[in-house]
C-alpha cells in the first residue's frame, strides 16, 4: 500500500494497493471528491485495488461474488457516537483500477471520464445517496449527470443514440 496523498489538511488520504500505472493524479481525485462532497468536510479515504482485494471485500461485505468497480463504507453506517465538536468521517471509497479500465474501454469512453464517475459516485454513496429503489436511483443519478457536466463530462447514462446537452 503505497499512500499518494495522506495530506489531512485536505480531507482526501489515498492509498494504492494496485499494479495499475495509470490512474489519475491526486489532484484529479481531490478535486472529484471535493465536488460530490458539495462543502461537507468529512474525511475521505480512498484505497486503489487490483480485482483480488476488490472479490475479496465484496465477498466480506456484500455477500456477492468477484470485483466490483467500487464500494463505498460510509462512516455514518458505523453508529458511533462522536463528540459535538468533531466532524465525522464521511468513509471509505475503494476503487478496482482493472475494473475502471476494462468497463471504460468497454463502454468506449475515456478512462479519466470513468474516474470521475465513480468517485463522485461513491462518495454520494458516503453522502447517504442510493438507488435501492427508482426514485432513489433517479435522483443519485440526476446528481451525478449534474456534477458530471460540471467536468464536461457526458452522462454516463444514455445510450449511443442520443447526445448529452
Amino acid at each position: 500500500m503505497l499512500p499518494l496523498d495522506s495530506d489531512s489538511s485536505t480531507g482526501l488520504a489515498i492509498q494504492v494497493a494496485s499494479s495499475a500505472t495509470d490512474l489519475p493524479t491526486p489532484e484529479a481525485f481531490l478535486a472529484w471528491v471535493n465536488l460530490a462532497r458539495q462543502g461537507d468536510d468529512g474525511e475521505v479515504t480512498l484505497r486503489i485495488v487490483d480485482e483480488a482485494e476488490s472479490a475479496q471485500l465484496n465477498q466480506q461485505f456484500r455477500n456477492k461474488r468477484g470485483a466490483t468497480n467500487v464500494l463505498s463504507f460510509p462512516v455514518a453506517d458505523l453508529d458511533m457516537p462522536l463528540p459535538p465538536d468533531v466532524v465525522p468521517d464521511l468513509g471509505d471509497l475503494v476503487i478496482c483500477a482493472p475494473l475502471v479500465a476494462s468497463e471504460a474501454a468497454e463502454q468506449k469512453k475515456p478512462s479519466l471520464n470513468h474516474w470521475a464517475h465513480l468517485t463522485l459516485h461513491g462518495v454520494l454513496h458516503l453522502r447517504g445517496f442510493d438507488h435501492q429503489d427508482d426514485g432513489q436511483a433517479e435522483r443519485m443519478e440526476n446528481l451525478e449527470i449534474d456534477l458530471l457536466q460540471q467536468l464536461g463530462i457526458a452522462n454516463p447514462y444514455q445510450t449511443e443514440s442520443t447526445e448529452f446537452p
